[in-house]
This record gives structure tokens, C-alpha cells and sequence, in this order.
């Protein structure tokens, strides 16, 4: 049971997502989507790239289709997205059109994320809407998990 005010390791689910997509052969990209209101974890998910054979199968894009599944709503304002991966251009675009309110992730993504690199999708004049973000949470744990990914692929 949790005490009051007291909240979950979020970052620490989204790892262990991660995990099991490195587990299935996926890059180890795992989301957690939480309730902002009562810390209720609404969605979790990892890569499915290959498993469904969906380039749009990104731990973020789960995450929120789940959400908002469960929700009923294409709306998700008081939501708070955690992530082990900077999100790139496609996911960030999803994260503003659903009204995340705060995104948290943890290693950032030089070559393709699309938050805090390469289009910065958020400071564009067309975003709708730019949530909250917190990036380089738990950076090391998420940063090292890709890294052994690809070094034995590589």
C-alpha cells in the first residue's frame, strides 16, 4: 500500500518495460502513462516495432492509444507520460495532440529525438499544445540499457 503523498518509481516501470522489449528483441524504448490527478498508472507499453510490424509502434504511441482507449477520450490533459527515450518527431507530434500534460524521460536522443533535438517539436509555432518536460531522469539506467542493446547487435 502506498502512503499518503508519497508516489511510485514511475521512470522504473517505463525500465521495466524497457526490458521486456529488449527481451523480445525490440529496442529497449519502454512508456508509462499516469493519471496527473491520483498517480493511477492508465497505460503501459514498450517497442512492438517488429512484432507488429508497425514502424508507428512506438512505446509512446501505445502508451497513449491504450490511454485513451481506456479513457474514452482522444483527450489526455491531465496525463503525465514517462519515458526511457527522448521521443522522436512522430511521438512528440502524438504527445501534443493528446494534451499530455507533462512529459518525463530519461536518456536523450541526439541523433532522432525530436524534444529536445532535431526539431524540437514543442518550440515549432504550429504545436498546439507543449507539455511540461522533464528530461535526463534516471538518464544513466535508461542510457545504459541502450547502449548494451546495440552494442551486441553492432
Amino acid at each position: 500500500m502506498r502512503k499518503s503523498g508519497s508516489r511510485p518509481d514511475y521512470m522504473a516501470e517505463a525500465l521495466a518495460e524497457a526490458r521486456a522489449a529488449a527481451a523480445a528483441g525490440e529496442v529497449p524504448v519502454g512508456a508509462v502513462l499516469v493519471d496527473g490527478r491520483d498517480g493511477t498508472i492508465l497505460a503501459r507499453a514498450h517497442n512492438r516495432v517488429i512484432a507488429d510490424s508497425d514502424p508507428t509502434a512506438h512505446a509512446e504511441m501505445l502508451a497513449i492509444r491504450a490511454a485513451a482507449a481506456l479513457t474514452g477520450a482522444p483527450r489526455l490533459a491531465e496525463a503525465e507520460l514517462y519515458v526511457t527515450l527522448e521521443p522522436c518527431p512522430m511521438c512528440a507530434t502524438a504527445i501534443s495532440f493528446a494534451r499530455i500534460r507533462r512529459l518525463v524521460f530519461g536518456a536523450y536522443d541526439p541523433k532522432g529525438g525530436g524534444v529536445d533535438h532535431g526539431p524540437r517539436i514543442f518550440e515549432q509555432p504550429t504545436c498546439h499544445h507543449s507539455p511540461e518536460v522533464i528530461g535526463g531522469v534516471q538518464e544513466q539506467a535508461c542510457g545504459a540499457l541502450l547502449q548494451d542493446f546495440f552494442k551486441v547487435r553492432r
